[in-house]
């Protein structure tokens, strides 16, 4: 009985390829939206937690002032070495204290030369930022305390100064200072907020602070913390003790900051998933539309097959049988509009992902959720033609012309 109807539905469908194709049009603009969007947006999520986990595992960002718009650390007093040197014997929780200091310098080899971000710092930096090299070595100990001119350059840097040609071994002039290259640091790419993170030149902090910043001054701390150790309890170390050290009484606004990057990527994350939430429920509406213009078409079905509706009650059909098959007729045209739909998400959504170069991350339960829906669609809006076909009087129908 049921797959008799089926077969009638098709047929019905088929009479009318092009109503037909415009029909399911709506819904699979409606599915292929829903999942290329959410896809995008889980993509972006991903690609954005990534990011973060790249800065280091269980880092903290600490410098002088107050993050927040209106608030500056130019005013703000800048650490110095006794306030790193306490941290890296008082802070039991930490696996790495590095001091940094920053600024843009020109780095020249030969002809070529670059604009790029220099770091003065120590070797506790490539510890706290997870960073590997992939040639070379790491600073000497007494190059450190020395200040001798050596550097460790990113792969942006080394690419743009010395394209194919060997670096390792090579001295760069930065600014009017000569700094022999020791290693290369590991591709991290591009964060989130567009920065590249490999045009970069490290150099001991004490060779900063002589030869390119000309004053003593750090700028910035990076702390990470132990295997198993929560960061909010080191951060309440790091609060306590530079409270301590800076002379800041009891009550008194800090001068500095502290930030848990688990706390920056969770509230991106957060972010980018709410926004996804909003693209997939703004493309739900057009399976709304797609609804609609189900039922449309069956109502004009409707009317145009009165008489068929009419001889088909008279010889002895029932109205159940009648208002299921155009319920199916509607059921069938969601579900294929959905099952393309589907596949032109996923087409989309692979193509835009590779774009916009970010994971492809497919969540199987909104594929689901889009084909039931769908269905759902085929039901909810096929149900008023159907039930109109099937109350139709037998004779009243067959005087239709």
């Amino acid at each position: 009985m049921f797959f008799e109807t089926l077969k009638l539905a098709i047929q019905a469908i088929a009479r009318n390829p092009l109503r037909s194709f415009l029909t399911v049009l709506g819904i699979v603009i409606g599915v292929g939206a829903v999942i290329a969007m959410v896809t995008i947006g889980n993509g972006t999520t991903a690609r954005v937690a990534a990011d973060i986990a790249k800065l280091g595992s269980n880092l903290l960002f600490v410098r002088p002032g107050q993050f927040g718009p209106g608030r500056s650390s130019a005013e703000a007093k800048p650490f110095n070495a006794r306030d790193i040197a306490a941290l890296k014997t008082q802070l039991h929780r930490a696996r790495a204290v590095a001091p940094a200091a920053q600024t843009i310098v020109t780095a020249i080899y030969g002809t070529e030369s670059r604009n790029t971000t220099i770091s003065g710092t120590d070797n506790d930096f490539f510890t706290a930022l997870d960073w590997q090299l992939t040639q070379g070595r790491s600073f000497l100990e007494g190059e450190i305390r020395s200040g001798r001119a050596a550097c460790i350059i990113g792969e942006t840097v080394r690419d743009e100064l010395f394209g194919n040609a060997e670096a390792l071994g090579q001295r760069i002039r930065v600014n009017k200072v000569s700094c022999e290259v020791i290693g290369l640091l590991a591709a991290k790419g591009q964060s989130s907020f567009g920065t590249d993170r490999d045009d970069i030149i490290v150099m001991p902090l004490r060779t900063f602070q002589r030869r390119i910043a000309g004053n003593t001054n750090i700028t910035a701390i990076y702390i990470s913390a132990r295997d198993g150790v929560q960061t909010a309890k080191v951060q309440a170390d790091i609060e306590r003790l530079l409270r301590e050290r800076r002379n800041i009484g009891p009550g008194a606004e800090d001068d500095f900051s502290v930030r848990d990057m688990k706390e920056v990527a969770q509230t991106l994350t957060a972010t980018t998933t709410v926004l996804t939430g909003l693209l997939g429920a703004v493309a739900g509406v057009s399976l709304l539309v797609g609804g609609i213009g189900i039922m449309n078409i069956m109502l004009v079905s409707v009317t145009e097959r009165t008489r068929e509706i009419g001889i088909r009650l008279a010889i002895g059909a029932q109205e159940s049988q009648v208002l299921l098959q155009f319920l199916v007729e509607a059921i069938v045209l969601s579900l294929f509009g959905g099952v393309i739909g589907i596949m032109a998400g996923l087409g989309i959504a692979a193509l835009a992902t590779r774009a916009i170069q970010i994971p492809f991350v497919l969540d199987p339960m909104i594929v689901f959720f889009a084909f039931a829906f769908s269905a759902l669609v085929g039901v909810l809006f096929g149900y008023f033609p159907a039930r109109r076909a099937a109350r139709l009087n037998p004779i009243d129908a067959l005087r239709h012309e």
